[in-house]
């Protein structure tokens, strides 16, 4: 759907450095069936946001060797819109969180900082001015879904309602599983699930879901593309079908088959 505006509190962006952004962008642009424009920000540094029909749906941009290395690699960053940038990086302090980058204008697309939930995840928070967001979402080549992972599913619930107002629903998957789906106002706006051993030593972190038109062709796509698919696909009745997958660069993210409405 077109997006014109994000209501405060919801996910409504996601980017993600690189070290090669030719490559990065065309097995983005080829997986989602989207377009790349490239935007100077800096010295050397370019920001591609892949659009689909001339609107944004999320972006890539190039880091260089050491400063990926101090990173911990490539991985998707989780927006969220905010109305003051700078009174919610104060909030996310009194709640147990920090803040890794205070507030800072971005041009006058708007303004974000990079903080950090009680339990460990890094997200970005997100003031928008001439720059809502994602201007498409839940659709083929588009963002659908965040998901945090985290070691304190109870501490996370307590600091993301204190932020974002957002109330937390525990239900058990077919699979035996808890899952927690956060709303805001009545309206879906994540999910949660508590980081199991067998993962092994993986930090509390946000993920992405992205939409594709055809999920066995997307996982087939990533195969060849030098990715990993991480699990088979999992249906989810009303949703869709997902799989969990490591792209080329090496971040990891799944990929939704929305339902078809109707």
């Amino acid at each position: 759907m077109h997006v014109t505006k994000h209501q405060p509190g919801m996910f409504s962006w996601a980017d993600m450095p690189v070290l090669d952004i030719d490559s990065a962008q065309t097995f983005y642009t080829k997986l989602l069936g989207l377009e790349a424009n490239a935007t100077p920000i800096g010295p050397g540094m370019t920001y591609v946001a892949l659009t689909k029909g001339g609107r944004s749906c999320c972006a890539l941009y190039n880091m260089g060797e050491k400063d990926m290395q101090e990173r911990g690699g490539p991985w998707w960053v989780s927006y969220f819109t905010v109305e003051d940038a700078d009174a919610t990086a104060e909030r996310v302090k009194e709640l147990g969180g920090a803040v890794l980058y205070e507030p800072f204008d971005v041009f006058e697309e708007g303004r974000m900082g990079i903080v950090q939930d009680s339990t460990g995840a890094v997200f970005a928070i997100w003031q928008p001015n001439r720059g809502i967001g994602a201007e498409v979402f839940g659709e083929p080549g588009a963002l659908a879904w965040a998901e945090l992972y985290t070691n304190d599913v109870q501490a996370a619930a307590t600091f993301y309602n204190g932020l974002f107002g957002w109330n937390a629903n525990q239900v058990t998957m077919p699979n035996g599983e808890e899952y927690t789906f956060f709303d805001l106002d009545g309206q879906p706006a994540t999910g949660m699930m508590a980081i199991r051993e067998e993962w092994g030593a993986v930090p509390p972190n946000w993920s992405i879901y992205l939409a594709v038109e055809d999920l066995d062709d997307a996982l087939r796509l990533v195969e060849e593309s030098g990715g990993r698919v991480i699990n088979p696909p999992v249906e989810v009745e009303t949703v869709g079908r997902f799989s969990f997958i490591q792209d080329p660069t090496g971040a990891h993210l799944s990929l939704m088959q929305l339902e078809q409405e109707g």
